[in-house]
């Protein structure tokens, strides 16, 4: 059963809510929309653009018992957390969106964001500075929904299948691709900064849709609450549990998985530091898709491709036959690219083990259930090598090395190679 906790996840690390977690009343609790009389409070602050006294009624009047409807969850997502408000507001404006989140969860139904309102903000060049918040409320209610759905067995009624789903809104999950890309290389997705004093005609329509008309707050407070060294590393790992989720949402993440590894290849083989690159694969959540990902890498770099399945076989051909000569690598040294190589290729091993142990191919009801009975791993007759297939593999190895860098080797591949070994001979035992 130990297994199990992977689908019984906490959700989003809160910037400002560690240790706060809703209790098993209030979880067991339905709660009722906030009475008439204290909601046209909350109107009356809301149509005189008085933020500070929206935020306050909300905080009151919002408990156990009572919760807001959605077009006041839209109101604090679009004309507070996405104004140019900074400072105090935002943390404050997050906190209260976590603390209704945290009553009855948003649903398809009472979900107060859409895509193109995440789409606009992603994409947004004036970068709002409330938009790593919204990326992590907005995974937040992904999460929450989904586990609530996954118990229920209703995983196609959740937020994720309408906004993350390969088979009906695929291009939503590009999307993501995009955006995750950005955050690793660092294009286009840097910390906000002040914001513009004048902006075009397009933009500021954009904005007239999605943001109030009240005038922004002056204020020196640092734009965003997460230091700038961190925001993209935070942006990066919100949007890979979200290409996560996509894996899982529909009936085959075996499919999804290939369809989103698709999208990603030319990509990855266009980042052009190896750090990036790195950052792009160990970062990434769902280890089936990572599996994808290498062995397309892995296949495109070989000469003669293979036509095995993914297996241990196929792991070990990889080491004889892959040359790892990315784009952007021309000037790199020789041992820096069998380096990287070896890198991931322990990676793939390490991924593709886990997808087998795990039945990461099968749904996540049908996961459940193998792992239930303590079904036995599905394995290829490509996965039946020996001990001595891979110390033959590794010398042919250590041969080629010899002939391309001559002796002795440097440390770092010595050290990877002695890793890749033992590896193997773990998962062959």
């Amino acid at each position: 059963l130990n297994k199990l906790h992977c689908f019984r996840r906490s959700g989003v690390q809160h910037l400002f809510l560690q240790g706060v977690a809703p209790n098993g009343e209030t979880e067991q609790r339905k709660s009722e929309l906030i009475p008439r009389g204290r909601l046209s409070m909350v109107h009356t602050t809301m149509e005189e653009n008085f933020p500070e006294g929206t935020l306050h009624f909300l905080s009151e009047f919002v408990s156990c018992q009572h919760c807001p409807p959605k077009e006041i969850i839209s109101h604090l997502i679009k004309q507070i957390l996405l104004n140019c408000h900074q400072g105090e507001i935002l943390k404050d404006t997050y906190m209260l969106l976590m603390k209704i989140q945290m009553l009855p969860p948003a649903n398809a139904a009472t979900v107060g964001w859409d895509w193109t309102l995440l789409k606009y903000i992603m994409e947004d060049q004036e970068k709002p500075p409330g938009r790593l918040l919204f990326l992590q409320y907005v995974v937040q209610t992904l999460e929450d929904d989904f586990q609530q759905n996954l118990r229920l067995h209703a995983l196609q009624k959740s937020i994720a299948k309408k906004v993350l789903s390969c088979d009906t809104c695929f291009n939503n999950v590009k999307e993501v691709v995009e955006w995750l890309v950005a955050a690793v290389t660092g294009a286009g997705f840097s910390q906000p900064q002040e914001q513009p004093k004048e902006t075009t005609s397009s933009s500021a329509e954009a904005r007239d849709k999605y943001s109030s008309s009240a005038p922004c707050l002056a204020s020196t407070d640092q734009a965003e609450v997460a230091p700038p060294a961190c925001f993209a590393q935070k942006v990066m790992l919100l949007l890979q549990r979200m290409l996560s989720i996509a894996v899982e949402v529909d009936k085959s993440p075996n499919y999804s998985s290939c369809k989103i590894a698709d999208v990603i290849f030319p990509f990855i083989l266009n980042i052009p530091l190896r750090s990036q690159r790195e950052a792009f694969l160990n970062t990434m959540e769902s280890q089936l898709l990572r599996c994808k990902l290498l062995e397309l890498l892995f296949q495109h770099s070989c000469k003669v491709p293979t036509t095995l399945p993914l297996s241990l076989a196929k792991i070990l051909y990889f080491l004889s036959h892959s040359s790892m000569l990315l784009q952007y690598q021309d000037e790199t040294a020789i041992w820096q690219r069998w380096d990287e190589m070896l890198q991931y290729l322990s990676l793939l091993l390490m991924s593709y083990q886990n997808v087998i142990l795990d039945h990461l191919r099968s749904s996540l009801n049908n996961r459940m259930d193998l792992i239930i009975q303590k079904a036995k791993p599905k394995l290829q007759d490509s996965d039946d090598i020996s001990h001595l297939d891979i110390q033959l593999k590794i010398e042919d190895f250590i041969s080629q090395m010899q002939q391309a860098l001559g002796q002795p080797f440097p440390l770092q591949i010595t050290e990877k190679l002695c890793m890749l070994q033992e590896l193997l001979f773990i998962v062959t035992a």
